[in-house]
């Protein structure tokens, strides 16, 4: 098979914008401009959401949902800092907690008191904790990151990890990996077609994303001294064949969390928006509504 060089993938966001009917926007935050998307426009009866895309990916990860969300809703989806069409700095500092008060500033001036998130990943970790100094009505997180595998983890304890070697492509061979391997672990159609437009992207991305991948492992659990009893409503997706976060990553939700809506998606891996995208936006809709006041 060719491997394709030419880096189609400018085009093809375009072209996704516009079909969606989303305004692409930016703005300057810590030192970094931030792109974004936005359709719709904040009001008292209407609810805003931000959607929080994880590692190595981007705001366009949430096409499929905006396809499926109400129309009227105000939703938010930026390219975090680092990531997409948003700045990298080499002199940054990319943790979550730091990227957290990133999306505070930004979110800072929102004219809403019906504020929603939903993160994926490493966005979902990145929710975690904004669920704690936002506050909002409601938290969705999709197989999230700095969550740990076991109920007794020391959430501060040294944290080492070996998914650099499939979350971060060194080569063709590695994308191909990378994009077979995030949702069930089998080669697909879908997959192969996404490595071989986002390839030339991701590989110009090695250095930012080694960078990124530490400062995350930095403080890898984080995001999880951020929940608890007193979290907004909460709702956890995932997918039970998920080999970047294992399914397993639920159970501590059952005690640190006793009252998050859980919703485990079978045949899925670690990317239900993409993967299952009318299930996962159907229950995420209807949470939404329960909590929109």
């Amino acid at each position: 098979m060719r491997i394709p060089t030419a880096n189609l993938w400018p085009a093809a966001r375009v072209g996704q914008r516009l079909l969606l009917q989303a305004r692409r926007r930016d703005t300057l935050i810590d030192g970094h401009k931030l792109v974004y998307l936005e359709r719709g426009k904040p009001g008292p009866d209407r609810p805003t959401l931000v959607l929080i895309h994880g590692f190595a990916a981007m705001k366009e990860n949430w096409g499929l949902w905006l396809q499926r969300l109400p129309r009227h809703w105000h939703l938010l989806v930026p390219d975090l800092p680092g990531f997409g069409e948003s700045d990298y700095r080499p002199d940054a500092c990319y943790r979550y907690e730091t990227q957290a008060q990133r999306l505070e500033q930004w979110l800072a001036d929102l004219d809403s008191d019906n504020l929603h998130l939903a993160g994926s990943s490493m966005g979902g970790a990145i929710a975690a904790v904004l669920a704690h100094t936002l506050a909002p009505r409601s938290v969705t997180l999709l197989n999230s990151a700095g969550i740990p595998e076991h109920e007794q983890v020391d959430l501060r304890a040294p944290f080492q990890s070996d998914r650099d070697e499939l979350l971060i492509p060194r080569d063709w061979k590695g994308v191909y990996r990378m994009f077979n391997s995030v949702g069930t672990g089998q080669p697909t159609m879908s997959g192969l077609a996404m490595a071989g437009l986002l390839g030339p992207d991701l590989l110009g991305r090695r250095d930012a994303l080694e960078h990124i991948f530490r400062d995350m492992l930095a403080d890898a659990l984080a995001p999880a001294r951020y929940l608890g009893p007193d979290t907004p409503p909460l709702q956890v997706q995932w997918g039970d064949r998920d080999v970047i976060t294992p399914s397993r990553c639920v159970n501590w939700f059952h005690t640190a969390t006793p009252q998050a809506e859980i919703h485990m998606f079978r045949g899925v891996g670690h990317l239900p928006m993409l993967e299952t995208p009318r299930r996962s936006a159907a229950v995420l809709e209807r949470f939404i509504r329960r909590h929109e006041g």
